[in-house]
């Protein structure tokens, strides 16, 4: 029988969860999904200096606005630092690691004569075999791994496929620190092996650790997860992702107004394939999803596709969850505090009445609260140029009359104030457009809106015709 797949995200709090890891996140949760198995989450902050709480909550909360749900309680790898110590303690007395008392100026002279000589910066071993009682008085050494030095280290890579290191190329690394703080590369082993990671699907700037890892098993005899190590993400132009590209964290899309169904779709389709499909459901990505379908070589960041697939989400979400979307998104947007502050049963009643126009254009979140925008406008309306210029003397006229027509409907909803648009059109041998264009600006402010129809049901008698009134000219 074999064991239950068990996969892991293990962030550094050292800043947001970037668009990278969260598609990291996002392979790693849909691999253990498809395997019954689990994915765990290790917040690795054993960078003391740079790890920060705010950056912990920002990793939690953006994986949970992702809808990427881990599996028992959040791993602290600091808190981890006495086990990880005792496993250092464990290979120095199997003989697989050493003391190394190697100081500073003598680690700099290395470094600088291996530059001079055009060598790789490799630690020369030179504790590798000496006995400590050469050491100097009061001297704090590290702990080495005393790395094989001949043969080949070898990855079966299930992205990369075989990948092989010469031994002689790879030096012995630091498991412990003089201050007898573990290295990541030790505290990653340890970590995996006692969480019973069976797989571990990375970013390929891990792959040389991949190399380092595999050594810290075998010294420990400790089988080595299966390995996979995806592409980076690149921007449009082939270049290493930047924030005008896209490297942003995972919140600047949810302020942007991105679904996070459809922010998760996107990713998924970020270097893995699955014939020509684009839309996905959350269980078809959990039943497609496999390592083989993952490409090699770098995917690169598209937001006029993300946009798009946006788009699609919003006109095929349902009304209530894109009003729920629309009040998270307030926070992040300029005025949203004052809309927030007029959100009430009938507001939240007019904004689902008219989702159906308003989700037909909207391509993110925050142009559906632009565009709804007129439902919470003050009076007298601010008109944008646009709609000021359509409001001529004559059009204000205009607007009079066809008040004094609407204020003869009384049952008021889209069909009656429709037929009430038409007759009076013909009456006065306008065509429609010619009477809805003066009127979505003196309704709306703008000359763009859901249609006018649905604007005035939506608004309300009474508010209709106090925003004509104001608008109106004789």
């Amino acid at each position: 029988m074999t064991a239950p797949v068990v996969t892991r995200f293990a962030p550094s709090p050292t800043g947001f969860l970037h668009i990278g890891g969260a598609r990291t996140a996002l392979f790693n949760w849909l691999y253990a999904k498809k395997h019954g198995g689990k994915m765990l989450l290790r917040i690795e902050d054993t960078d003391r200096e740079r790890s920060t709480e705010p950056a912990i909550a920002a990793i939690l909360e953006g994986l949970k606005w992702l809808g990427i749900k881990w599996d028992d309680e959040t791993v602290y790898q600091f808190q981890r630092a006495a086990r990880h110590r005792e496993v250092a303690e464990q290979l120095l007395a199997s003989g697989n690691a050493y003391r190394c008392y190697a100081t500073a100026e003598e680690l700099t002279q290395m470094r600088e004569l291996a530059r001079a000589e055009g060598r790789a910066i490799r630690y020369d071993g030179r504790w590798r075999d000496r006995d400590p009682s050469e050491a100097p008085a009061g001297a704090k050494p590290t702990i080495r791994l005393k790395a094989p030095t001949t043969g080949e280290t070898v990855i079966e890579d299930q992205v990369q496929g075989r990948v092989v290191w010469q031994n002689e190329n790879l030096d012995d690394l630091v498991l412990l620190r003089s201050d007898g703080n573990p290295t990541y590369m030790l505290a990653v082993v340890v970590d995996d092996h006692d969480m019973g990671v069976t797989h571990v699907i990375r970013g390929d700037d891990h792959l040389i650790n991949a190399a380092r890892q595999k050594q810290i098993y075998d010294a420990l005899g400790w089988s080595v997860p299966v390995m996979a190590h995806i592409p980076l993400i690149h921007g449009p132009d082939g270049s290493k992702l930047s924030k005008r590209h896209g490297a942003l964290g995972v919140e600047a899309y949810r302020a942007m107004g991105y679904l996070p169904e459809a922010l998760r779709n996107y990713l998924v389709r970020l270097g893995w394939s699955h014939g020509d499909q684009e839309i996905f459901s959350t269980q078809e990505m959990i039943d497609a999803f496999d390592l083989a379908s993952i490409g090699r070589s770098a995917a690169r960041f598209d937001f006029a596709k993300l946009e798009n697939l946006n788009g699609h989400y919003i006109r095929t979400s349902d009304d209530k969850a894109l009003l729920a979307a629309f009040e998270d998104v307030l926070q992040f947007v300029q005025g949203g505090e004052a809309i927030q502050a007029k959100l009430n049963d009938t507001t939240r009643a007019q904004l689902l009445a008219a989702m159906p126009g308003l989700k037909e254009r909207a391509k993110t979140i925050v142009e559906l609260i632009d565009s709804a925008k007129f439902i919470f406008a003050e009076r007298p309306l601010e008109m944008e140029p646009k709609a000021a210029a359509v409001l001529t003397p004559e059009t204000r006229q205009l607007i009079g009359r066809l008040r004094a027509a609407l204020d003869d409907v009384k049952n008021w909803n889209a069909e009656t104030t429709e037929a009430a648009m038409r007759a009076f059109a013909e009456q006065n041998g306008l065509k429609l457009g010619g009477v809805a264009q003066p009127l979505r600006a003196a309704l709306t402010g703008r000359t763009t809106s859901p249609g006018i129809f649905d604007v005035l049901a939506v608004l309300g008698r009474e508010t209709c015709l106090e925003r004509l009134q104001d608008q109106a000219a004789g």
